[in-house]
């Protein structure tokens, strides 16, 4: 039996990544698209409203874990664990979720993560994964930080030695 969690024991860090809960409304809309045929001949259409019952379906269905032990993927009619052993790295194509490339040389997708949810993902990774975002903005930051230190340095060089310099002639002498 595990330990019991107290206040001072942090959490395993799990972050789910889902489709966004807007596609429901979407799943709405189609009900209300699809109930005109339905309506106006009940016999010939009644089939329809397993479209927007399907797409209902697929929105919760769809999701994928990240965690410090790796990767829970759900599919529409399966799920699969993928450890971090497995994992060589991710893919993104465009306009299309994310690919993860494991060791054996196979791909498994990856429901609802792009690439702007790699934050994300490397946080709930535990740091196997990095963050580009994170690098880029360190990388910025320390550029940034020299230019100003530069900037310093040139002011200092460019300062009068004395201030008899900006004083008028007449108190000079």
């Amino acid at each position: 039996m595990p330990p019991v969690q107290s206040s001072h024991t942090p959490k395993p860090l799990r972050h789910v990544i889902r489709i966004s809960q807007l596609a429901y409304m979407a799943c709405a809309f189609l009900l209300f698209a699809v109930s005109f045929p339905i309506f106006g001949w009940p016999v010939a259409f009644g089939w329809l409203v397993i479209l927007p019952i399907f797409a209902v379906y697929v929105v919760a269905r769809l999701r994928t874990t990240v965690s410090n032990d790796g990767l829970e993927v759900r599919s529409l009619f399966s799920q699969r664990t993928l450890s971090w052993d497995e994992v060589k790295g991710f893919r993104f194509p465009k306009r299309n979720w994310a690919r993860a490339e494991l060791t054996d040389g196979t791909e498994v997708t990856l429901p609802a993560v792009s690439f702007h949810r790699l934050p994300e993902i490397a946080i709930a990774s535990g740091g196997r994964i990095t963050d580009p975002f994170a690098s880029a903005a360190a990388a910025f930051d320390a550029e940034q930080a020299e230019q100003a230190e530069q900037a310093e340095q040139a002011a200092q060089t460019d300062q009068p030695a004395t201030d008899s310099d900006n004083q008028p002639e007449e108190e000079q002498k």
